[in-house]
This record gives C-alpha cells, structure tokens and sequence, in this order.
C-alpha cells in the first residue's frame, strides 16, 4: 500500500472523517494517514484498542513514536496515560495493551538507526518554557540531529510569523482549532508540510498540538 508517500506534497487530514481499518489482531484498529508497505509498513495511524485487548509481543527494526490521545496504553515497562508521549528506538521490542481502551497517535518504522534514546515523557512530568512569540508556550519532548517533537500550546489569539520549514513538519491537532493562512485545522486533524514549506500558524480560540519538524526527505 501506498498512501501520502510523496514528502513533497502538502496533506492535511482530518482523522476523524476517515474509516476505522481493522488490524490483524481483535479489538485494535486503525485510521491510516500515511503509509508505504502492508502489514510491516512505514506508516502513521490512529490506532484504537477496544478496552481489554492487547497486541502480541513485536518488535521494532525502524522504531516507533506514539502519543496517547485517549484512555490507558501500556506495556511490560509501564502505564501511559492520556497525554504520554513515548519513542522506542530501532531494535526495541514490547506487549502492548490496554485495560480500559485507548486511542494513540502512532509513527512506525520511520527512525534511523543511529537514534538509540528510548524516550518516555509523561503529563506529570512536562516542562513549559515560553515560546518564541507571546501566547506560545513550548514543551520539548525529544530532539535528534535536525528532526525535533514538542507539544506547543497556543493562547487565544496568539499569531506566528511567517517562517519556512528546512526539513518539513508535521502537526496533530490535540486540542483546540489550529489556523494558518490556508484554513482552520480542528482538532484531530494531521497536517504535513514539506521541506521548506512556508505559513503563517495562529489560533483564535487557543489550541494544543504536537508537533515535529525537521524529519521529512530533502
């Protein structure tokens, strides 16, 4: 399967308006927004597991980012709430599952194998440091080489300047609407921008995203 492989174009996607796609194992499924091969793909997804199940032991060759959107992920090294944002580096491996059912935001086989820090940033645990414009504060999640992920919270009315992306981005729309000069970004919704793609980012009403640049193919 091939689906939004071409780094070059824009995509934005509102992952609630896509279908969930069954996994091969019961009560974990899917909503695809990027993907380069089958069942061991290069791939990000929603992926949701109903409250119970679990997912056989795996393991990682390329790595593996995940968010937690929703409910309780967790796996033989912990529990990760809503807000957990955790890297599995290249060669690790895990059982996953739930107890009361969880959505994750989740980017597979897509890390170098240079990039050996497992990373595991929990809610309690953020750190907020004001950002680069009033209204902007800025949780740093994890940085390697040029590609770095944070959560970025914007206050009601905050504006951005104009600024071009070396490397690219990519942006998921946790909370909130997140606005540029193109449209309004509601949340749930993905959105990349190529390499040395240029906006202008605001929020009128406020917004929380997670956001990572600096990864994409030039």
């Amino acid at each position: 399967m091939k689906l939004n492989t071409d780094y070059s174009q824009r995509v934005v996607i509102n992952s609630l308006d896509l279908p969930w796609v069954q996994s091969p194992t019961a009560g974990v499924q899917r909503r695809l927004l990027e993907r380069d091969g089958e069942e061991d793909a290069k791939a990000t997804s929603i992926v949701r597991y109903a409250p119970g199940s679990s997912f056989p032991k795996h393991g990682h060759p390329l790595g593996e980012e995940f968010f937690v959107l929703r409910g309780d992920f967790q796996d033989e090294h912990a529990i990760y709430p809503a807000g957990a944002y955790v890297k599995n580096p290249p060669g690790s491996a895990h059982s996953p599952g739930t107890v009361g059912g969880c959505d994750l935001l989740v980017k597979l086989r897509h890390l170098p194998a240079s990039d050996t820090r497992r990373v595991v940033a929990l809610p309690q645990d953020r750190s907020w440091h004001p950002g680069l414009v009033r209204g902007l504060h800025v949780c740093p999640l994890d940085s390697v080489g040029n590609s770095h992920t944070a959560l970025v919270r914007w206050a009601p009315g905050t504006h951005f300047d104009r600024h071009r992306h070396f490397g690219g981005e990519e942006i998921f729309v946790v909370e909130g609407v997140f606005e540029d000069e193109h449209q309004a970004y509601p949340a749930g919704t993905w959105l990349r921008n190529p390499h040395l793609s240029v906006h202008q980012p605001f929020s009128t009403q406020g917004c929380l995203i997670l956001v990572k640049t600096g990864h994409l193919p030039h």
